[in-house]
């Protein structure tokens, strides 16, 4: 992913906290948070929210809340599932499942909650 490209693409502005965020949700696996991530990141709270905010409304971040009531963040890049876990409250990406299609819908993602593989033992 190409941070340069994906901030003139949107004509925005590229700050180093955009750079930074967008480069961090880049090397990011799973939807991170604000407190997963703040002990990384070199900018106040306000910051990351007003950017993170900025990206998710021109469709280069998505976002969710989860059981936590804290909001994840994951770069946009394809549509997937996720699974929450009810027990330990960890998400997983489920990239491998077929898209639902339902008629007349555009849907974004997907959302399922149970018991992970890991506390089901």
């Amino acid at each position: 992913m190409q941070t340069k490209n994906i901030i003139e693409e949107k004509n925005l502005k590229l700050t180093s906290a955009r750079k930074e965020l967008l480069e961090l949700f880049g090397f990011e696996k799973k939807p991170i948070s604000f407190e997963d991530i703040k002990h990384k990141i070199n900018m106040d709270k306000a910051t990351f929210y007003r950017n993170v905010s900025k990206f998710e409304s021109e469709s280069i971040l998505n976002s969710f809340e989860s059981n936590d009531k804290k909001r994840y963040y994951e770069i946009q890049d394809f549509p997937h599932a996720h699974f929450i876990c009810n027990n330990c409250n960890n998400i997983e990406c489920l990239e491998n499942m077929e898209p639902i299609k339902l008629e007349g819908y555009k849907i974004f993602d997907m959302i399922f909650k149970g018991i992970c593989k890991s506390c089901n033992k």
